[in-house]
């Protein structure tokens, strides 16, 4: 049984990629942290199901966040009021 000649490969070369130009908005937010900060600063507030949809949460992560980040970490006060059969959450300033 002879040998059979081996295959190499050859990898592709690590070359850079060129940095392709990114849409920079002053107004959009870099994370979903800030995302939720700057809905909440909004005059009629917004629901946990608005978050939610708006960062791919789930309900009680958003519930999580409002409770450890923003009121404890941040030490912000977070009120929340039902609207129309709705709980809608807002920050001041």
């Amino acid at each position: 049984m002879a040998k059979s000649a081996r295959k190499t490969t050859t990898k592709p070369s690590k070359t850079p990629k060129t940095a392709q130009p990114v849409a920079a908005t002053a107004s959009a937010p870099k994370t979903k942290s800030a995302a939720v900060l700057a809905l909440l600063r909004s005059k009629d507030g917004i629901t946990i199901t608005e978050i939610a949809s708006a960062t791919g949460w789930q309900n009680h992560s958003v519930r999580g966040f409002l409770s450890g980040t923003v009121k404890k970490k941040l030490g912000r006060e977070v009120t929340s009021e039902v609207v129309d059969g709705e709980r809608r959450y807002r920050m001041a300033g």
